[in-house]
């Protein structure tokens, strides 16, 4: 070998190793809006889908508490165990799809950010997102009932306007966008379907509104006269103090995660 092979050898060895497929893109993680994103068909669909699923998870698990027990403590413990899973399950499965919104507040949270110069959706797919999630959260409530014989569309009786409980909704929101936008600001949204369905598990518990913390939910949970449910005249207060949370918890990102200095400056 001569001298020249022997430098060319050495500073081979000391480059970093070129990746084994040339221009092959990470894959995305789950909850995070895809970077190259599927047509906005396939998202809508995912959302569509998701939200439906949520909310027939929601509501049938509600149903099926209350056939088993009276005991309204454990009606509360199998609603909110079963929605831990089947929420961590769908943010799995569709994140690399659509990022797993089911949320209007999501969507609208990512929307302000990418006005603001950073990622999220357009004004073009929030507005595709948005109808999409509520049509689909509809679409499980009336599935959930069809499922356990309960009639397709009855507006719920279950009174939900008292004071504390729009409080409780302002913190479960503004909860929710803290951590999901706080996960994406320090790189760790792989964590999402885990992160995500154990803070909604545990807002159940602790706040005085059992976390509806997403518009499309609480207007499908209104068509259903059952334990989730939510009585109509009770959704306009609810929607309205889950856009406050949504701004509080942004402001809340804003101030906590903020950028950080160099070494150099």
């Amino acid at each position: 070998m001569t001298a020249t092979e022997a430098a060319e050898h050495d500073s081979a060895a000391k480059s970093p190793r070129a990746p084994d497929v040339v221009g092959a893109e990470p894959q995305p993680a789950p909850g995070a809006t895809p970077p190259q994103a599927p047509p906005l068909v396939a998202r809508a669909a995912a959302e569509l889908v998701g939200t439906a699923a949520l909310v027939a998870v929601v509501v049938g698990s509600g149903i099926q508490a209350t056939v088993l027990t009276k005991d309204v403590g454990l009606q509360l413990l199998a609603n909110s165990t079963a929605t831990v899973f089947g929420l961590g399950v769908l943010i799995l499965l569709l994140g690399p799809v659509s990022g797993a919104h089911f949320n209007p507040a999501v969507t609208l949270a990512e929307w302000w950010t990418a006005r603001r110069g950073g990622p999220g959706v357009t004004s073009r797919e929030a507005a595709v997102y948005v109808p999409t999630q509520i049509v689909g959260a509809i679409a499980g409530a009336i599935l959930a009932d069809a499922m356990f014989g309960e009639p397709l569309v009855k507006w719920s009786t279950h009174d939900r306007s008292a004071g504390h409980l729009l409080l409780g909704e302002v913190v479960a929101t503004a909860g929710l966008i803290l951590l999901i936008f706080g996960l994406a600001r320090t790189d760790r949204l792989r964590f999402a379907p885990v992160a995500v369905a154990s803070y909604i598990g545990a807002a159940y518990w602790f706040t005085s509104s059992t976390s509806f913390a997403n518009p499309a939910v609480t207007i499908g949970r209104a068509f259903t006269d059952t334990f989730a449910g939510i009585a109509p005249g009770s959704v306009t207060g609810f929607i309205a103090m889950q856009l406050v949370g949504t701004v509080v918890g942004l402001a809340l990102v804003a101030l906590i995660f903020l950028p950080g200095r160099t070494t150099a400056e």
